[in-house]
């Protein structure tokens, strides 16, 4: 028989099936999406099981989408260790831990009614437009309460934002659980949000101009991968931060001097598709001749909706490998003299 024919495709069987882990390891047997999908859960396995560092990124509109608790879940739980995010992301996380919400909405909708009645839509997902005033007042008034004399790497801002909101929250968040998990939280284009909103408000209003070292974030989180044995890669849609976290591997591999190098392991769950040529949607065989994913990696692309994905793979996890979780050794980090608050 040809080699090739070796492995027959195993027919999912539903009856046998307990529990979600054991659902996504079943499906290693199907075809397409499950089985990546299937695959995402056996390379994330093997991550926990390994002394590396783990990076996630966030694009999308993951979080008003309804996904803050499961990313909650895997920065208390450390199955991640750094996380790179959009602006947006970590600006819907801090107005749900200031006790705001985003409601269910339709996208099949009139926007200019939307528009009167103060309501803004993302998708099929409603939010407050008053209440994202607010939230961009509490973004200036913290602001405010740092040195403006000097400037900032955007984990410094957040290591000071979740220090803050862990004692102030309503419940808790991505950046106030990442504080508490020693998770850094790096946001490279931080300015296209409504962070970057709110700063160039306080700016206007008080002549005070909040400054980003941006290029003290490409250092830092490029240290991470150069001390590190090993690292992996977790995105989830792409953008800025999956090109971040990309690059951090090129700048450390710089520094070593090597031929050889690149992330060792790689998720990513996007939507996109690479013949449109954008970095979203490209495989992590383009990133290969970058550098960026090393030449042996194991590697998987799920293209599926995010926020039909992550949920299935983070209860297979939750539920397949909490021995796993419990005796991982954990990396931590030591990034210098951290920002300090005016008394």
């Amino acid at each position: 028989m040809n080699k090739l024919l070796k492995n027959p495709t195993l027919p999912l069987e539903i009856e046998k099936v307990k529990n979600t882990a054991q659902l996504l390891e079943n499906m290693s047997g199907i075809s397409f999406q499950g089985r990546n999908l299937s695959t995402a859960l056996s390379i994330w396995k093997e991550m926990l099981k390994r002394n590396m560092v783990i990076f996630f990124g966030l694009a999308g509109a993951m979080i008003p989408g309804g996904l803050r608790q499961v990313i909650v879940y895997l920065i208390k739980n450390r199955m991640i260790d750094c996380l790179v995010s959009t602006g947006a992301n970590l600006f819907h996380d801090l107005h749900e831990s200031l006790g705001r919400y985003h409601f269910i909405g339709d996208h099949k909708v009139d926007d200019l009614k939307l528009k009167k009645a103060g309501i803004d839509r993302i998708y099929d997902t409603y939010a407050v437009e008053n209440e994202f005033r607010q939230t961009d007042e509490f973004i200036k008034e913290f602001a405010l309460s740092l040195d403006l004399e000097r400037s900032y790497t955007t984990r410094e801002f957040f290591h000071s934002l979740g220090k803050k909101l862990s004692r102030i929250k309503k419940e808790e968040g991505v950046i106030s659980s990442a504080y508490r998990a020693g998770v850094p939280i790096f946001c490279p284009a931080i300015g296209d949000s409504s962070y970057g909103i709110a700063l160039v408000e306080l700016a206007k209003d008080t002549d005070k101009m909040f400054q980003f070292d941006v290029i003290g974030d490409a250092l830092e989180i490029s240290n991470l991968p150069f001390w590190a044995k090993a690292t992996g890669v977790i995105y989830i849609g792409g953008g800025t931060p999956k090109n971040f976290i990309q690059q951090a591997e090129v700048i450390a591999s710089l520094q070593r001097k090597s031929k050889s190098h690149g992330h060792n392991y790689a998720i990513q769950i996007v939507v996109d598709a690479p013949h449109w040529g954008g970095l979203s949607g490209c495989t992590f065989s383009e990133a290969q001749s970058w550098g960026k994913i090393h030449p042996k990696a194991r590697m998987v692309t799920v293209n599926s909706d995010a926020t039909i994905a992550l949920p299935f793979l983070v209860s297979a996890l939750s539920q397949g490998s909490k021995n796993l979780i419990r005796k991982r050794k954990k990396p931590e980090f030591q990034f210098g003299k951290e920002l300090l608050m005016k008394r």
